[in-house]
């Protein structure tokens, strides 16, 4: 499809779907959030964790699941596609209701990633004793399957937020490796980025790699969780931005999912924050300032998607 056509359609159906949920919204009993930006930045974004739940640029919780997701996008379509108890489901538009799932292989034990491709499959990611990508068609059939190298049995621990890459190839987050890893499709691995450089204090401060986001310069977006920082690498895997707790006043806590704005932001989920006064999500622009916060006091934040921004849609890419 036109990449045009295909803003196009997202951008239509994301600020319907929202205008219509916001509506219907208003007779639901939930606990807002709290949007702060001195800017006057307001989103719309998707939630995914403990509580899973879908906000509007007034904090008000216009869409929510049951059960914990580990990742989640909101589809073109206004579907919503999450990873949750082992399966991958899509959610029809505003409701409860299941529309596609894919169930783990009863030999592992986790199911990770989700995320929905241009191609209409679906990339999901198991842990466990059989470490693999696989891509699922819209039948629910494998695609695709990508053997994956974790270096550990550990299975909780073997891997994070895969995405796929426009040259066919996979970025591959490996926490206990400290490294991401590019594979192509046979599994072999053609690039490895490191995580755990003395320049960051090594494997001390535990910088393991959760995610791995292309960004339209070639380089590669990558929060590191118990390290408490989210870093830019280039394509040899050299430092080429980065921002830690010195520069935003404490507000990294297990930084996990994270998205790339078409401004040269970056959005972070703190995870680990549990105080419910706390940043859950939190924006810092190039200059390492904090500009755009989101308290809410029942989220835990693995995952986002921001939709929109003070009525405009954010390009789906860049998570």
């Amino acid at each position: 499809m036109n990449i045009l056509r295909t803003k196009t359609i997202f951008s239509v159906a994301i600020l319907t779907f929202l205008s219509s949920l916001g509506i219907a919204a208003d007779d639901v009993v939930a606990e807002a959030g709290n949007q702060v930006s001195d800017s006057g930045i307001r989103h719309s974004l998707l939630v995914c964790g403990k509580y899973t739940a879908l906000f509007d640029e007034d904090s008000k919780e216009v869409w929510t699941v049951p059960g914990y997701a580990r990742d989640g996008m909101v589809l073109p379509n206004g579907n919503v596609l999450v990873s949750i108890s082992g399966q991958a489901r899509e959610y029809l538009a505003g409701t409860t209701e299941i529309v596609w799932t894919y169930q783990l292989d009863k030999r592992n034990k986790e199911l990770g990633t989700v995320n929905r491709l241009p191609n209409g499959n679906t990339l999901v990611v198991e842990r466990g004793i059989l470490p693999r990508l696989l891509e699922i068609d819209q039948d629910g059939e494998i695609a695709a399957e990508v053997p994956l190298q974790p270096e550990t049995d550990n299975d909780h621990m073997q891997t994070r937020m895969a995405r796929k890459l426009p040259n066919g190839n996979y970025l591959v987050p490996h926490l206990l490796a400290y490294k991401v890893k590019e594979y192509q499709p046979d599994g072999t691995v053609v690039r490895e980025i490191k995580t755990d450089l003395e320049q960051f204090g090594g494997r001390e401060p535990r910088n393991m790699p959760f995610t791995a986001i292309l960004l339209p310069s070639g380089n590669v977006l990558v929060n590191l969780t118990n390290g408490n920082k989210t870093a830019e690498f280039d394509a040899e895997g050299n430092v080429a931005w980065f921002c830690d707790n010195t520069h935003v006043d404490g507000r990294f806590s297990d930084p996990c999912g994270g998205q790339r704005l078409p401004n040269g932001n970056t959005v972070v989920a703190s995870y680990g924050q549990k105080a419910s006064e706390k940043v859950k999500v939190f924006e810092v622009n190039r200059d390492r300032e904090v500009v755009w916060e989101f308290f809410h006091p029942k989220v835990k934040a693995h995952e986002i998607h921001v939709l929109t921004t003070n009525g405009k849609p954010v390009d789906p890419v860049m998570r």
